[in-house]
Formats: structure tokens, sequence, C-alpha cells
């Protein structure tokens, strides 16, 4: 079965039915499950069948010859739907592969995947045969549909023209619109995402928002409008008032904003009893982040926090196949849903220790089943980074006199530079660094000063942003063009330099954006660099993020863009890129 949608051909569910009859025999039975009904909303025992990918019965009886099939008896184990992630960003320093399997592994078993970096990285054909081939992982991967860049780019109108949406629209693995950052343009005049959202409801895809500091009103029209969901809120008043409007909200539990505990805490105030429009995501953490899993973490936050275990694997599980339809393949343990099972030592410890994914063990007893599945990245057009061209001192010149002052990861303030620029080296005691944004094709370059990012660092050279172009921030230029010369040599990555010294270098050999290997050893990686760029004077919490987005135009205030420094709320360019 290779269907997106899990619409079984014929003669698949032929067989499927023949295993009732006796004419087939399962592939996989679980003995004596206590198993979580999501439909009466109660643990029941019975036998799960499982042929192939999907699971055939749910009952009392056996089959009546035993010694051909895999039987594993559950006695004393509790054995719930796998864990759905509702909004993923795949591109976090991993690649969508190994975060997928890192996932799986802890419980996670269907990511529903942001879809923006194939619209930079690659074509529409080739990103549409790359998810093909996803199909063939245990894990179900499903994608959004973009309207927007989040940034201010030059190929805007190119990326998100008609053809290009609705080709993405119509593909059986996207799942909805979305999320959709531009929502001011369209609360203004912008019909082209309007009618691209009015596409996508009558396709029955919903269209998630990107509503941080949403007014009431805002949320009325952006729900007039056709928003179906949104994972912004920040409160549990916020959480509050869009379910009442019937906003089904995602809970966020991320590495920039760990709000889980938070929302629980202050919707059980507020005397939330129903959870049936929650989820909860962990919005593309950072690597490290995951170390002990995904969706796992989220329900046994809930669990640990007063909610009623059922209602905490709902939100993990039926809620969200729900809020995309697909309610009839996912989410569930019942005939026809795919086999997506977790097995839990206790009802109240949501970390499986097995796991079931289209019917295969990606973990059993505890130990990782390694998946003989490879992704060739060069086929898509995702090899090393290749840059041809070259950074020099001319292009090292920072006369702005508007620079960036970071309120947090992820907010920055415009803020009057009133240090001398025009210097080889920013001295250690004020914590400004030089700043610059270059394309990727070495066709333009914005030069500013950023506030907070490091006291001591000499240069950091990334390929890993939210454009795909290249960001440079340190306080050295002499070490700034090292590190930019190390990036490219390695075939992108983050590499840091201090004192004319390499000290740190991240290989994203995945079109300079992703790591290619396995969770583990990024997350180590991911560790190393934000302990480095701490000790050098990094003042928040997640510092990829910061490198991410400096570009993204869907947060306060100001930001640097291929277009130039651009002050978010009134779409002003405040000074232009300028051409090499």
């Amino acid at each position: 079965m290779n269907d997106h949608l899990y619409r079984w051909r014929n003669k698949e569910i032929r067989k499927q039915v023949a295993v009732i009859d006796g004419k087939e025999l399962p592939t996989l039975i679980l003995k004596n499950a206590y198993y979580l009904n999501v439909f009466l909303r109660k643990w029941l025992v019975a036998n799960i069948w499982i042929y192939q990918d999907r699971i055939v019965y749910v009952g009392a009886n056996l089959p009546e010859q035993l010694d051909q099939i895999e039987v594993v008896d559950c006695t004393g184990k509790f054995i719930v739907p796998g864990y759905i992630e509702p909004h993923v960003h795949p591109f976090q320093l991993y690649n969508p592969y190994h975060l997928a399997i890192h996932a799986g592994q802890t419980g996670t078993t269907t990511l529903m995947n942001d879809n923006l970096p194939w619209l930079y990285l690659t074509n529409r054909e080739k990103a549409f045969s790359l998810i093909d081939d996803f199909m063939k992982l245990p894990v179900s991967m499903y994608w959004w549909a973009r309207f927007d860049s989040q940034s201010e780019i030059n190929e805007e109108q190119e990326i998100f023209k008609d053809e290009e949406v609705h080709a993405w629209l119509q593909h059986d693995a996207v799942v909805q619109g979305g999320e959709l950052t531009a929502w001011p343009q369209v609360m203004r005049n912008d019909d082209r995402i309007l009618y691209w959202m009015q596409e996508a409801k009558r396709m029955r895809k919903p269209v998630e928002g990107h509503f941080p500091g949403a007014s009431e009103k805002t949320l009325v029209k952006l729900k007039l409008l056709g928003a179906s969901s949104d994972h912004e809120a920040l409160s549990g008043e916020e959480v509050f008032n869009r379910l009442s409007m019937g906003y089904r909200v995602g809970l966020r539990h991320s590495s920039v904003r760990p709000d889980l505990p938070k929302l629980l805490k202050e919707l059980q105030e507020l005397g939330i009893t129903s959870y049936d429009f929650l989820t909860m995501t962990t919005d593309g953490a950072t690597p490290a982040f995951y170390e002990n899993g995904l969706i796992n973490e989220c329900v046994q936050i809930a669990i640990d926090n007063g909610v009623p275990e059922i209602e905490a694997y709902m939100m993990a599980t039926y809620n969200a196949a729900e809020q995309f339809h697909l309610e009839e393949r996912l989410g569930g343990i019942a005939p026809g849903r795919v086999a997506h099972l977790n097995i839990l030592s206790a009802s109240d410890n949501a970390t499986p220790e097995s796991v079931i994914a289209k019917g295969k063990w990606l973990k059993r007893d505890g130990k990782l089943i390694k998946q003989e599945i490879d992704v060739d990245w060069e086929k898509y057009g995702l090899g090393k980074l290749e840059l041809d061209w070259q950074l020099t001192e001319r292009d090292l010149q920072f006369s702005m006199p508007v620079g960036l002052k970071m309120v947090n990861d992820v907010v920055m303030k415009p803020y009057p530079i009133r240090i001398d620029a025009n210097t080889e080296k920013i001295t250690n005691s004020v914590d400004e660094s030089f700043l610059m944004l270059a394309d990727r094709e070495g066709k333009w370059r914005v030069n500013t000063i950023i506030k907070g990012f490091t006291k001591t660092l000499g240069g950091l050279a990334s390929s890993y942003s939210l454009t795909g172009d290249i960001v440079l921030i340190g306080k050295c230029k002499s070490d700034l063009l090292l590190a930019f010369n190390r990036m490219k040599e390695i075939g992108g990555g983050i590499v840091l330099v201090n004192d004319g010294k390499v000290i740190f270098e991240l290989r994203l050999n995945i079109a300079g954006m992703m790591y290619d290997g396995d969770m583990s050893s990024l997350i180590e990686e991911d560790k190393m660099l934000k302990k480095i760029l701490i000790d050098h004077g990094y003042q928040y919490v997640d510092p990829p993020y910061n490198l991410l987005f400096l570009s993204s135009m869907n947060l306060p205030f100001v930001r640097i863009t291929p277009m130039g420094i651009v002050d978010v709320k009134k779409k002003e360019i405040l000074f232009p890129a300028i051409m090499r």
C-alpha cells in the first residue's frame, strides 16, 4: 500500500477481509490487549489483529491456527493509538527523515509537516517525488500547503503563484492550508490568499492560523475569512477565547515557548472540562529539546498536570486525526485504522516501551529497531551547498544607522547605532556585533548591527536561515571571513570562529539547511553549539531559532530580509538590500 490517504486497493482490501474468514492469516496479533477505545473513551480488553499495515479486527476472538502468526501477549500492558504531531517544522537543523524515525521510536507515529523548505530549496516535481518516497517510512508523513513566504523575498510572486499553490493543495499528502503568517495582508485586501483559503476549505482541508496576540475582533474576522485552527495562544484565556469561537487549538510546548504546563493550569482555573478541540504540539523545537521524544512528552506533562489520562491521550491521537478529517484512518484502535500503536508499561507513563507503526516494530521492549531506509538527497537537488562567489572585506561595511536589538530569541526591536562600526573589531565591552544577511547566490547583502547576540564571539557563519540565505554575526571582520570560508568549504552549516581559530562546526550537508545523520548525534551537536554561544554571551535560550527567524515577518518588530531591513507592522523597507 502506497497511498497517502490510505485508500487500500481492492485486492488489498479483499485480503484484509479474508483474514476475518480465516482464509488469510494476520501478520501480528496483540493478545490480551488492555487498550484505549477512543470512541467509547474507555479502557477495554481485546485481541488486536493486524494484517500488514492495517488493523483488521479488535475483539475477543483469536484465529484457529496461531502457529504461523506472530502473537504477542500484552497482559499487564496498556495500548494507545500512535501519537500525532499536528504542527511540525521538520528542518530545524534536523531533516524530515531522521526526525520521523526518532519521533516514531518515541511514540509519535504521524507528523503533519511544513512544506516551506521545499518551496525554497527545490522544485515542485522533485518535492513531490521526495514526498512519495517518504511514504516508504513506517511513520506517516503529511504536509501543509503554505500560502506565504513568512519573509520578504524577491521571488514571492513566482513561488506563490496560483499554479504552484493549487498543485500543493491538490496533492493527497497535503492535509491543510497554512500556517497563515500573512494574515494581516488577508485582513486588509489580499484576495489572492483569501481565494486559496477558500479553495482549501472546498477540498475539506483546514486552514491553520498563526495569530499571536490577536484580539477578539481580529480572531472573529479570521474565522469568517476561513481560519480553522491556531497554535499561538500564549495564555489559558487566549485558548479559552479561541475555543469559544470554534477554533481548534494546539497547545504549544516548544524549546522557545515551553508553555504547556502554564496553559493547562490556567485552563483548569477557567473551568475547562472538555478537551475535544485541543491538541498538543512541539512547534518545530530545536534538536536537544527532543532528546526524550515529541508528543509523548506532551502527554506526560498533561497527565502530570491533572488532565484525565484518557483526555490526554485523546488530545494526542483522535483529536488531531479529526482536525485533519483523517479519523477514519488514524488516531484510533479499531478495524480499518492504520496499525499505529504504542504499548505502555502503565497508563500514566506516556513514553512507550514498544512502538508499532504501519504494522512494523519501531521499538520493542525498550530496544530500538534500526530502519534500513536511506534517502538519496542529491537525487532531489538537495546535496551539499555550493557557493560560487567570494565574500570580501569590501562586503564588510557596516554604516547603517539602525540596528536590531534582541528582546528574546525571536523578537527584535530597532535601535539607533551609537558605536563606531567602521572598525576591524567591535570591543567586547559592548554586546553589539556585526550582522549580515547575504544572498545564497551572492547577488545582494544587508549589513547592520545586532545587539544582544554575543559579547565576545569573533565570527559565526550560517547557511541555516529561514530563506536559505547566509547569516554572518560576530565582533571581528577577519573571523567573519574565516567562518564564511570554512562554512563554504564544508558544503554548508554553522561555523564558529574566535581569535582566528575555528572552535565549532556543524555540517548541514542537505542544501546547507539540514543535518544528514541520526538525531542522537545532532542532539549532542546542538547542545555544544548552544553551550559555546552562551559562554560567549548569548543571553537567551535557543540561538538556532534566532538564526532561523532573523528574516521572519510574522514576528515583531523589525527584521533583516532579502529585501532589506523591514518594519514588520508597517511592511515598510527601512533600508534596502545592497547589490554586490
